[in-house]
């Protein structure tokens, strides 16, 4: 099956230009002030569920942060991650490609000669170096931690926190498990060499840094990727924040607690750009990497309960499993003076889109020499168009999916991490009927999920060998 957005420069440039008129948008240097290039942030959460924002419904876990910015700009309600779990997910964001055809197409090991992304794969950052960009990571990589895949030979000049997959937040220790054993190992870097901050909460040093970042590069364009772990287990946040929820049951009340943490320092760097005078010229995307997750580990009692804390309402599965609990995520842009406030969108997208999105903004052409799964959702989020996308495919494990306008296919799936819910082997659902994915209807659809089921396996052997 041929890629469907692989566009060569020429093209890239046509369209783009036919779109700009279209959609009323000027070009770059006439949006920002004084001519200044934009700056980017992304904020991306881990294991954070959608029903675990109060923009987006839930009810008993305030955020006003991230709900003052989804305010800003625009909220996407149907939204997804690229995969279900950790790494992938992250790969696909920073390249605008579906992880498989970055090297990260599972959950990386925590070992510290743990290969990752390509040496040669072009990230965001990578590609607004070239513009003269300063760029800077702080917080979760877990994108390899071999020299080649680490985030300064991909694109970051600056970069604070774990390369693996979680950490202890107070001692960050990471635990490495090998054979029947459990390894404890140290895990915080600054950029190359390895760094010591015992006792210091880890939300805290990536607020703090990503603060100090944005001060000393205020003169400057930047881009900058602030990557919390939180509310990824373990469960670890200060006194005050248990103390504010101990209302809640004791598994909302752990994942409130991480939350607020987080929605307390967006708030905090959301003022730092305030006071530098550069909420105007600074585009903002959120997002969580993927759903909520029911891992047992999160637990602390060794009681062997699944974890119920994190929500992804009203959806069915969690992280691990291609229902929409998995991979359907709170999503936010803003765009100062060009998205209007306030604002919703219903059409389709995918964190793929966030590379071909931010380059367009930046008025960099996409890479012409590899495929580009994602596009452009500028004219999407503007409400001037629909989606782009015909279709996405998601690949974990043996599960495979692939949405088809209002049609979702499941092979092999499972609703979970811990295969808590296994699916039948064909798991068709129409979701603007049924988004809970209650009813499978494969069988009175047998034409239908024949021809999804073709077009699945075709898109897997392309994203597997088609670089």
């Amino acid at each position: 099956m041929k890629p469907q957005h692989r566009l060569n420069r020429r093209d890239f440039l046509r369209i783009s230009c036919s779109g700009l008129v279209s959609a009323g948008f000027l070009m770059p240097r006439e949006t920002f002030a004084a001519g200044k290039k934009p700056n980017f942030i992304i904020f991306y959460t881990d294991d954070q569920g959608i029903g675990d924002l109060s923009c987006y419904g839930a009810a008993d876990l305030p955020t006003p942060n991230i709900d003052a910015l989804a305010g800003s700009g625009v909220r996407f309600t149907n939204w997804y991650s690229a995969s279900p779990v950790c790494s992938p997910s992250r790969s696909a964001l920073l390249t605008g490609r579906y992880p498989q055809r970055t090297g990260v197409n599972r959950i990386l090991t925590a070992s510290r000669s743990s290969p990752g992304l390509y040496k040669d794969e072009i990230t965001i950052p990578k590609a607004l170096q070239k513009l003269g960009y300063r760029t800077g990571v702080f917080g979760k990589w877990h994108l390899g931690s071999t020299p080649e895949s680490r985030p300064n030979a991909q694109g970051f000049d600056q970069f604070y926190g774990f390369l693996s997959g979680c950490i202890d937040y107070y001692s960050h220790i990471m635990y490495w498990e090998m054979g029947s054993g459990i390894y404890p190992v140290h895990d915080l870097w600054k950029d190359n060499q390895e760094v010591w901050e015992n006792g210091t909460y880890f939300t805290d040093i990536i607020t703090r840094e990503s603060v100090r970042f944005i001060r000393e590069n205020s003169a400057e364009p930047f881009f900058l990727y602030v990557a919390y772990n939180s509310p990824h287990y373990p469960m670890h946040a200060p006194p005050e924040y248990f103390e504010r929820f101990k209302h809640l049951e004791p598994h909302r009340r752990q994942q409130a607690a991480m939350v607020a943490t987080v929605d307390d320092s967006i708030g905090k760097i959301m003022g730092v750009l305030k006071d530098q005078g550069l909420l105007e010229n600074t585009v903002i995307y959120f997002q969580s990497d993927n759903g909520a997750t029911i891992e047992k580990r999160c637990l602390h009692d060794g009681s062997g309960e699944y974890y119920h804390g994190g929500s992804n309402a009203p959806f069915r599965g969690f992280k691990g499993g291609l229902c929409e609990g998995g991979i359907r995520m709170p999503a936010i842009l803003s765009f100062p003076g060009r998205i209007p406030a306030g604002t919703t969108c219903s059409e389709l997208g995918c964190a793929i889109d966030i590379l071909p999105t931010l380059l367009r903004i930046a008025g960099v052409p996409l890479p012409a020499d590899r495929v580009i799964d994602g596009s452009d959702i500028l004219p999407m989020a503007l409400g001037n168009a629909k989606t782009p996308h015909k279709r996405l495919y998601w690949e974990i494990r043996d599960q495979l999916a692939l949405r088809e306008g209002d049609w979702k296919l499941i092979l092999n799936g499972r609703a979970s991490f811990e295969d808590k819910d296994i699916l039948p082997e064909v798991f068709l659902a129409d979701l603007a009927a049924d988004p809970e994915e209650k009813n499978n209807l494969a069988q009175e659809n047998q034409s239908l999920a024949g021809r999804l089921t073709e077009i699945c396996l075709s898109m897997k052997a392309d994203v597997n060998t088609n670089r």
